[in-house]
């Protein structure tokens, strides 16, 4: 037995965090035990543990988060450790773990500080020890991002500190462990850029939240003989000019090396404008690093570095040039007949400019990031050969644990989920953002909200989005409860400043941070966010009528859904009210459910009556009294199922088949309608469909862009057009994540892997194969542990699942298309498996192989359209044998025959199909196996 992924709100170790609440968690691995009979949290001030202060001892330990309730103290380290034994008499104990408070409410000896002037300072300190010491922090802040030295050598691995903040509220402190580095005479010195705070940034040109970089540091330190000192900014420090020139999270950084260093003599004090805050950020680090993969000399006669990879990050080159040597790099995400292109950046500078001194080094930018796939050199001397091993790029992202996995044997979903991943990666920087790469990479609260549960599968999300929900709430704050469109938000940038669907993710974001990770107390201090985004939408409705609406002057609505004006068009066709209102009915239902779950019983009363109101004033204005929806988009269809919105379900459902019929069974819904449309389709019984929008390789399509090389997902269907061309720069990015939800339809139908309890104390498994993957498999490594879902079809039609249930959990199993034909299970006893292929396993490793009732190899059914055929030789000369009116719409590819269905040929006679005849057909179709 083992015990693994120890984190305390879900990180490793976390030192100088807010901890207004601890919630350990961790996994239990390599063991027979499937139950956990005895279990013991332990807290205590030592690491030998003499001084006990938390003890909890239950069978009932909870590995998805134990709640510590202690009393802490600033500047103090805390060690906890849990204890475990299974049903089967082993135990383990896990490794000691430790938090660390920061400075909570004590106050500061340090003072702010600037430079005399308009440069990027530099402000530093001899250090000057009499003892030997035996702890050292330090904690920095500044407005503006910085990096910590002592000497020479960069203080700690994070990138950025201290990140996206909301500057309104404070700024986040950083707190390092020097004990290790510190030494008597050394210099500590804190490098200071703009960053998001000072360079220009947002929409409209951007704006700047301050006009001066300024740091604020506090360095204490205990020595061995119980003595301590705490050494602080003032202005006894030194401030230099730095040899970066100039930087921005758009611009780029200009770092001059032959301008060296220049003394400017002290700093000065300023006054405080900002407060200072424990940090509640997770790290920015280098994840990866990627290696430049091909030298590219264009047409233009530009040098190319292709990495292979649109990312996020900086890119790294080794440096050995003569003095005064100027090295230029821009960044690209796409070429354009061969050449290196950037239009779509935008006003985005996105440059790094070196300028040598004729040392030997290696260079990167510090104080920005870019998002590119290619980077065009220009300056490089003759005389020193470009050869790829120079030239490497580091990927930054916030420091996630990979969480999901799915493998195939189809290389292209392959690809398409890769796309997904690197999407996540390129934007989870800090905050979720839209794109990396051009004048924006703002904290857009529509793409977030979408992509969350996706997002949350494929990586441990929980102290990530915890940040993101307590900047959103500091701003909800300020704006009665209005959740803000994107973050970080001023008025400089608030255009639209709260709509539907972007401001929901006050409300989605939480819900799915319960469902997924399993944590009330996690969830418990966004409850004021959820409210306050229900109350403020109920406020409006109140001042506009009472209707139990929510329509907005301006709605993002159905964002670059390709039923608008044009497909060019921002917004989709479906009504933008109708919108607005569905959400403000599903906000509403899942803060009841919240509200139920965390005690506050007039709240849940109050808010399942406000739901039942605005569901109702729903039905009254967009449905007829028998069921019909009257905005027929895809979109309002998808939604209105996705959300349990409708008179009549089935009408509801046989009305979004006859939408997709009319639209040839092609995407035209934007970032509403198409993150929910596949695992919508699923939920209404329609996998066929859902497979079928998933492979679809024409335009509009997930497997379009993969097709055309894409190494991410793209902000549109059709960012790039057939050609390779760019459809425009208005607003393309080649790095967006929204319809990378496509993997949450992948994970939780195909591998059919979801929560049946919160935190998957209890899962259910239930996959639907299809021929189109001879195998699929599926890992999600959840709050209880590990679960696995993999299947294959063998090619004489046997199925054969493996299954893994994570130690103290269980899975409801369903088992497709269940018979008991060649049934063959390892890991459990077959006799209890119910008729229907139901059954419930516990911890454990499973095999369970069969005959399916109906062969997966049988592919043809009565849903299939005649358009579905024409790839089959097979089908193609029975039809023209048979059915030469059927396969003649095929040849000349009719779109309105190829949408029929064959269970619907039949009853065509009026075109003069012969029933006895097509059934015939069918049947012969019906029948054919396919491998």
């Amino acid at each position: 037995m083992k015990i693994t992924r120890t984190k305390l709100n879900g990180i490793v170790n976390p030192i100088g965090y807010e901890f207004n609440k601890l919630i350990a968690s961790w996994n239990v691995e390599d063991t027979d035990s499937k139950i956990l009979k005895a279990g013991k949290l332990e807290v205590a001030k030592d690491k030998a543990f003499t001084d006990i202060i938390f003890n909890k001892e239950s069978e009932y330990l909870d590995q998805t988060g134990e709640k510590i309730d202690i009393t802490l103290s600033p500047r103090t380290r805390y060690y906890w450790r849990v204890t475990v034994t299974g049903d089967k008499g082993d135990s383990a104990v896990s490794d000691i773990q430790y938090f660390e408070t920061g400075k909570m409410d004590e106050d500061w000896s340090g003072k702010w500080i600037a430079a005399d002037g308009d440069y990027h300072p530099i402000f530093s300190k001899k250090i000057d020890l009499e003892k030997k010491v035996t702890a050292a922090r330090l904690y920095v802040s500044c407005l503006g991002v910085f990096e910590a030295y002592i000497d020479d050598k960069k203080i700690g691995n994070e990138i950025l500190t201290p990140y996206i903040n909301d500057y309104e509220t404070g700024m986040q402190i950083i707190t390092f462990d020097v004990t290790d580095d510190l030494r008597s005479g050394c210099t500590l010195s804190i490098q200071v850029a703009k960053g998001w705070y000072m360079s220009n940034f947002g929409l409209d040109n951007g704006v700047n939240f301050g006009d001066r970089m300024e740091a604020i540091a506090e360095l204490h330190v205990t020595y061995e003989d119980g003595t301590s000192e705490v050494i602080g900014t003032d202005s006894s420090w030194d401030v230099a000019e730095s040899d970066v020139k100039e930087s921005g999270i758009y611009y780029g950084e200009d770092l001059d090396r032959s301008a060296g260093i220049v003394e400017k003599g002290k700093a000065i004090e300023v006054p405080a404008t900002r407060k200072l805050l424990d940090r509640y950020s997770i790290p920015v680090i280098v994840k990866e690093v990627i290696l430049a993969k091909e030298i590219i000399h264009t047409p233009a006669g530009e040098t190319v570095i292709d990495f292979g990879q649109n990312h996020a990050g900086v890119m790294e080159f080794d440096a050995d040039f003569p003095k005064g040597t100027v090295i230029t790099i821009d960044c690209g995400e796409v070429l354009q007949k061969g050449n290196f292109y950037r239009d779509n950046y935008r006003s985005a500078r996105s440059r790094f400019v070196y300028t040598s001194d004729g040392r030997k080094e290696t260079v990167h930018p510090r104080f920005t990031f870019f998002g590119y796939r290619y980077i065009r050199i220009q300056g490089w001397p003759e005389d020193n050969e470009l050869t790829l091993d120079k030239v490497r790029s580091n990927v930054l992202y916030s420091d996630m644990e990979r969480t999901g996995y799915i493998e195939t044997s189809n290389p292209k979903i392959n690809r398409l989920y890769e796309n997904c991943i690197w999407g996540q990666k390129s934007n989870f920087l800090d905050m979720p953002t839209d794109c990396p790469q051009r004048n924006e990479r703002l904290g857009w609260t529509g793409d977030a909200q979408v992509f969350s549960q996706t997002a949350s599968y494929n990586m441990d999300t929980r102290a990530f989005y915890n940040k993101y929900l307590k900047d959103l709430y500091y701003d909800a704050k300020r704006h009665d409860g209005a959740v803000a469109s994107f973050l970080p938000s001023n008025a400089g940038l608030n255009q639209a400043a709260t709509a539907s669907i972007w401001g929901d993710v006050g409300t989605f974001v939480p819900n799915v941070l319960y469902n997924t990770f399993g944590s009330l107390d996690d969830v418990r201090e966004h409850y004021d966010l959820m409210k306050g985004w229900v109350d403020y939408m109920h406020r409006y409705d109140i001042e506009h009528g009472d209707k139990g609406l929510f329509i907005l002057p301006f709605q993002f609505g159905d964002w670059l859904g390709l039923d608008g004006i044009t497909e060019q068009s921002v917004k989709g066709g479906t009504d933008d009210g109708y919108l607005g209102s569905v959400y403000y009915y599903r906000s509403t239902v899942i803060t009841a459910r919240m509200a139920e779950r965390l005690g506050f019983e007039a709240d849940r009363k109050s808010y399942d009556d406000l739901a039942d109101k605005i569901r109702s004033a729903i039905l009254n204005e967009y449905f007829s009294q028998t069921g019909r929806l009257a905005c027929d988009t895809q979109a309002a269809y998808i939604v209105a199922l996705a959300f349990d919105i409708y008179v009549d379900r089935d009408k509801l459902i046989d009305q979004f088949i006859a939408r997709l019929n009319k639209d040839c069974y092609q995407i035209k819904c934007g970032f509403v309608g198409a993150p929910l449309l596949c695992t919508t389709l699923a939920k209404c019984g329609r996998m066929d469909l859902a497979y079928h929008f998933l492979l679809s390789e024409n335009f509009p399509s997930w497997l379009y862009c993969v097709n055309l090389g894409a190494t991410t997902i793209w902000e549109r269907w059709n960012s790039l057009l057939e050609d390779g061309s760019i459809s425009g720069t208005g607003m393309n990015s080649l790095n967006h994540y929204s319809y990378g939800t496509i993997v949450q339809f992948m994970y939780e139908y195909i591998g059919g892997i979801t929560p049946h309890e919160a935190g998957f104390r209890v899962a259910d498994i239930c996959p639907q194969p299809s021929m189109r993957f001879r195998h699929f498999n599926t890992c999600m490594t959840t709050a209880s542990g590990r679960y696995v879902s993999n299947w294959k079809i063998a090619e004489d039609g046997t199925l054969t699942l493996n299954i893994e249930v994570p130690f103290n959990a269980k899975a409801n199993v369903t088992l497709p298309r269940f018979s008991k034909e060649k049934l063959s299970v390892s890991g459990f006893d077959a006799s209890i498996i119910n008729d229907d292929g139901k059954v419930t396993l516990d911890a454990g490793t499973y095999e369970i192989s069969y005959m399916p009732c109906h062969d997966y190899r049988c592919i043809y059914s009565e849903n299939t359209r005649l358009s579905e055929l024409a790839g089959d030789k097979e089908v193609l000369d029975l039809l023209k044998k048979d059915f030469p009116q059927a396969y003649g719409a095929i040849e000349k590819k009719d779109k309105e025959m190829g949408n029929l269905t064959l269970g619907t040929l039949p009853t065509l006679f009026y075109m003069g199909f012969k029933p006895e005849v097509v059934n015939k057909v069918n049947d012969k179709i019906f029948a054919l196996k396919r491998w």
